[in-house]
Order: structure tokens, then C-alpha cells, then sequence
């Protein structure tokens, strides 16, 4: 399935629009996460813990995403945009969505 940010895809015209489809995650940090993080922010660089948890969070709910368009019966998805937040108590929790539009090439 292609999927892209881009409201069409070049040398593939859009035949049917089938709707809006989105995708959803929410993923907790532990709390070895956090004190690793702590002491990579302490002595600098970058957080390779909280980057997989990111990479996770976001590829769940892409997948999640181009799933329900499979399921509407479209094999693209154009116009995506990725959304991060941090909830609950602390900022433990990441959310990530996803949304787009789904469409027949």
C-alpha cells in the first residue's frame, strides 16, 4: 500500500475516495526507560530507549491505519499526518495517531 503526506501520488490518479482513516497508539514508558533517559540528558547525546519506544508507537499506529483502509477497501492512503502527545501522570504515556485519507489508485 503506498501511503504518503502528499494530497495525491504522482502518475497515479486517485479513482474513488473511500474516507478518513485513522490509526491510534498509546504506549506507556517504564520507569528503567526514564532513568536511562535521566542520565543520557545528564552527560548529553540521544535516548536510543525512548527513540524505540518512539519508532514503535509510530509504525503501531500507521499499521493500524493502513489496516482500516484495507478494510474500506482502498489501497492508499494520501494526505497522512502523524500527531505525538505525552499523557498521564508525569508524562509516562506517549500517544501517537495517525490520519489520512483513504483512496483507489
Amino acid at each position: 500500500m503506498i501511503i504518503t503526506t502528499t494530497p495525491n501520488i504522482e502518475g497515479h490518479p486517485i479513482k474513488e475516495y473511500k474516507g478518513l482513516v485513522t490509526g491510534e497508539t498509546i504506549i506507556g514508558a517504564n520507569f528503567l526507560k526514564d532513568f536511562l533517559a535521566g542520565i543520557t540528558d545528564f552527560f548529553g547525546g540521544r535516548s536510543s530507549s525512548y527513540e524505540a519506544v518512539l519508532a514503535k508507537a509510530k509504525d503501531v499506529a500507521l499499521r493500524e491505519m493502513q489496516d482500516r483502509a484495507v478494510a474500506m477497501g482502498a489501497n492508499a492512503i494520501v494526505g497522512i499526518d502523524l500527531d505525538y502527545e505525552v499523557l498521564g501522570k508525569e508524562n509516562s504515556m506517549l500517544m501517537v495517531t495517525s490520519s489520512g485519507t483513504a483512496v483507489v489508485i
